[in-house]
Formats: structure tokens, C-alpha cells, sequence
């Protein structure tokens, strides 16, 4: 009898996170088809459950909205974590317009939809502004403390860095990947001081 008990609980329990699982599923890939603000009952349709079945699992959008920003973030730590491979400052400042460029591309459906909900939502908010406490700190590792110090520069280095920039280059701009990713090298390059 306890054997049969058990077994029921961990179906149960499986299935339970299989449908965890479809849920979260469901928003990414509502959001990378371009459906920026999905409803509750858009994603439990195209996960295949019922909106009960949503709300058994998350309390709220925002609640999922809190796992999708923690599966992202297990997604792309390890292409922010990587050493660069440059050995001078010029050179990683390349690497990192590279790799934001890779990093921007594959998280903008799901940036541009947590940034709608930003204002109705504490964790989003915080979570926008980590994100751009992240970028700041990014490009202060690469770059010398005389471009640090200087806050005009560096505030113009870190727009042009930044995710808002790749959005509306991409978006907005509608360039190719390639395009806004030489649009941005450019513009940082021309504000770069001159090489010795």
C-alpha cells in the first residue's frame, strides 16, 4: 500500500513538473513569436493545460515571469562569465560589443516583454535595473579608469553598449544583426581616444 502511495505522489509530482515545464515554455515561445504581453489564458492554451493548472504552479504572471528571468539569467551567465580573450583594453571592448550583440539577439523578445510589465511590477523593475547595473559593470571591467572617469564619455560608451541601443537598432532601425553590430562598433570606435 505505501509502495502504491508513492508511486501516485512522484506521477503526480512529475507531472507537475512537466506542466511547470510546458508553462514556462509556453511564455517563451508566445513572446519569441511576438506577443509581447500574453495573457494567463494565452499561455496555459499554448501550453496545453488548463488556467487553473497556471495558477496551481504561479501565483501570478509576475511569479512566472520570475522564472523565466531566472532560467535567462542560467542561460546567460555563462557567455558573460566567459574570459575574454584579449590581453589589452581595445581589444575586449571588442569582444564585449561581440558577445552583447549574441547576448541582446537572444534575449530581446523577453527583455521587451518584461519591460512592458516593468512599471506594474516590482521584480521586473528590479530586475531592469540589475540588468543595467550588470552592463555598467561589464564595461567598467574593460575599460581604463581614465574612460571611466570621465562620466560623459563613459556615459556615452555604455548607450551605445547598452541593450535600449541594440533594441532600437534592431527594432526600430530594423538592421540585420550584423549591421547594428557594426553600427555600434563604429559609433564606439569614433569615441574612443586615439591609440598611442
Amino acid at each position: 500500500m505505501t509502495d502504491e502511495l508513492d508511486n501516485t505522489l512522484d506521477g503526480r509530482r512529475l507531472r507537475g513538473k512537466r506542466s511547470r515545464a510546458q508553462i514556462v515554455e509556453a511564455l517563451f515561445d508566445l513572446v519569441r513569436d511576438g506577443e509581447f504581453d500574453p495573457s494567463a489564458m494565452s499561455v496555459a492554451a499554448r501550453a496545453g493545460v488548463g488556467l487553473r493548472t497556471v495558477f496551481r504552479h504561479f501565483e501570478d504572471m509576475d511569479s512566472l515571469y520570475r522564472e523565466i528571468s531566472h532560467k535567462l539569467e542560467a542561460e546567460i551567465l555563462p557567455m558573460v562569465m566567459t574570459p575574454f580573450e584579449s590581453t589589452n583594453w581595445r581589444g575586449k571592448v571588442e569582444e564585449l560589443i561581440l558577445r552583447r550583440s549574441h547576448i541582446y539577439e537572444y534575449v530581446m523578445p523577453l527583455k521587451i516583454a518584461s519591460d512592458l510589465r516593468r512599471f506594474q511590477s516590482e521584480f521586473l523593475m528590479d530586475d531592469h535595473k540589475r540588468f543595467i547595473i550588470m552592463e555598467r559593470a561589464g564595461l567598467q571591467g574593460v575599460l581604463p579608469a581614465v574612460i571611466v572617469e570621465d562620466r560623459i564619455l563613459f556615459s556615452a560608451l555604455e548607450m551605445l553598449t547598452g541593450f535600449q541601443t541594440w533594441r532600437r537598432l534592431r527594432q526600430d532601425q530594423a538592421l540585420s544583426e550584423s549591421d547594428a553590430t557594426a553600427a555600434i562598433q563604429r559609433s564606439v570606435r569614433a569615441l574612443l581616444p586615439p591609440a598611442d
